[in-house]
């Protein structure tokens, strides 16, 4: 995957936490990903149809700063993950895709995107629907942490 495809869903991520959040995340490094099983609690997925790009993406948060983001946007504070959480990490995932979908048209790059899916729980599993090699990138903040996948035939 190339950085100039890459780097706007990092930079909606960014952007829509710090904006819509007040959560600053700091980068990791990126790597391939082989396995189905998600690094957090809770995820959003994300097609992505194009003429020349075929891929998803999916947000997945930690329980602590998935009731961070919560608190800060909507000044709800759950105990848990549950259906409003899930809600809003559907919403967040439709925000940074669609971020990153502006930019790339800057580029290029033109594709439709299908309504989020969430899932939750310990240890749930993302399937992804392009067969391309799948990245993921984490994020830390004060508050956990982030993790961004994304897979792509192009």
């Amino acid at each position: 995957m190339n950085a100039e495809f890459i780097n706007p869903f990092i930079a909606a991520l960014r952007n829509v936490l710090s904006t819509m959040a007040q959560i600053e995340l700091v980068s990791g490094k990126p790597q391939r990903k082989t396995a189905a099983t998600a690094q957090g609690d809770v995820s959003g997925l994300i097609g992505m149809v194009g003429d020349d790009v075929k891929g998803s993406l999916s947000i997945t948060f930690e329980t602590s700063i998935a009731l961070k983001v919560m608190q800060n946007m909507l000044g709800e504070q759950p105990e848990a993950i549950n259906d409003d959480v899930a809600d809003m990490v559907g919403e967040i995932t439709n925000m940074i895709c669609g971020g990153a979908k502006n930019e790339l048209a800057k580029l290029g790059y033109n594709f439709g995107m299908a309504t989020p899916v969430v899932v939750f729980g310990k240890d749930h599993t993302l399937s992804h629907t392009a067969s391309g090699q799948k990245m993921i990138m984490p994020f830390a903040s004060e508050h956990g942490k982030v993790f961004l996948e994304m897979c792509f035939d192009k």
